[in-house]
């Protein structure tokens, strides 16, 4: 499958865009390691449909004007990861969860280190909040995008 990307200028660094033709499949950070998300054949086309919205809605969310994101998605993963990823839609603006919370969620308790996982493995960041999972005691714990990216965006909604 070939991919069409897109690379955006924000306020926690470049982030690569990444769309099939009808959905989001990916948002990358700068510094992101390759093998982290895999995506097959990349092409660049500035003016995706998807690609544009996905820029639209995200330069809201970052000026503080957009809570929820509206856009089509597309999970390339396993089935436990997606399940972990659907879970992450669900937490809402200017709240957290932790892993072991997750993991209850999606009835495997005992699950936090594989959720943990997963949500590191998270292709679509910030649009699928995996910055909103935090560790035991409010701790601030790994983010693909650097804990200073992490902070930032939950600064954005007052966490």
């Amino acid at each position: 499958m070939t991919y069409a990307f897109k690379s955006v200028a924000t306020p926690v660094g470049r982030l690569k865009l990444a769309a099939t033709d009808a959905a989001l499949a990916a948002i990358l950070w700068e510094n992101d390691d390759p093998k982290r998300v895999r995506l097959a054949s990349l092409v660049e086309d500035a003016f995706h449909p998807v690609l544009l919205e996905t820029e639209r809605q995200l330069a809201e969310y970052f000026a503080g004007a957009r809570k929820t994101f509206d856009l089509p998605l597309e999970f390339s993963g396993t089935s436990f990861q997606k399940q972990v990823w659907s879970e992450l839609l669900k937490i809402p603006f200017g709240q957290t969860r932790t892993y072991s919370e997750i993991a209850v969620a999606i009835g495997r308790p005992s699950a936090c280190r594989a959720v943990g996982a997963a949500n590191g493995k998270n292709p679509i960041s910030i649009v699928a909040p995996c910055h909103r999972v935090i560790g035991k005691g409010g701790s601030l714990t790994g983010f693909a995008g650097g804990l200073a990216a992490k902070e930032y965006l939950l600064g954005i909604e007052k966490i």
